[in-house]
């Protein structure tokens, strides 16, 4: 069981990237999908998530501005990140809890970095 995240780069402040993260292997059920970020220096914190009912959830620095999603059919949970700026500049992970084989767990990928240019 993995997840892989994908979709970040470098952009300039006001523009836009959009993140994926799959998730595969022996899964029976996915639960809440998350994104994280860690910029260099600073503690991971949340930024984004969605239930399995795609309820959804964001840090106050990126709402209104960043939109989280998810297709069940693919595993796959988004996030569509408009109109960013210098201090969103960070490795971005995907989380997701995942019932296996073995029961449910937490799940991380491998990050992604996004770098934005002022």
């Amino acid at each position: 069981v993995q997840l892989q995240a994908s979709g970040g780069g470098l952009v300039q402040a006001g523009g836009s990237l959009r993140l994926s993260c799959a998730a595969s292997g022996s899964i029976f059920t996915i639960g809440r999908m998350d994104w994280y970020r860690q910029a260099p220096g600073k503690q991971r914190d949340l930024v984004a998530g969605i239930s399995s009912t795609h309820i959804t959830n964001y840090a106050d620095s990126v709402n209104g501005r960043f939109a989280i999603s998810r297709d069940n059919a693919k595993n796959t949970v988004y996030l569509q990140m408009n109109t960013l700026k210098p201090e969103d500049t960070a490795v971005y992970y995907c989380h997701a809890v995942l019932q296996t084989v073995g029961g449910w767990f937490d799940y991380w990928g491998q990050g992604t970095q996004v770098t934005v240019s002022s």
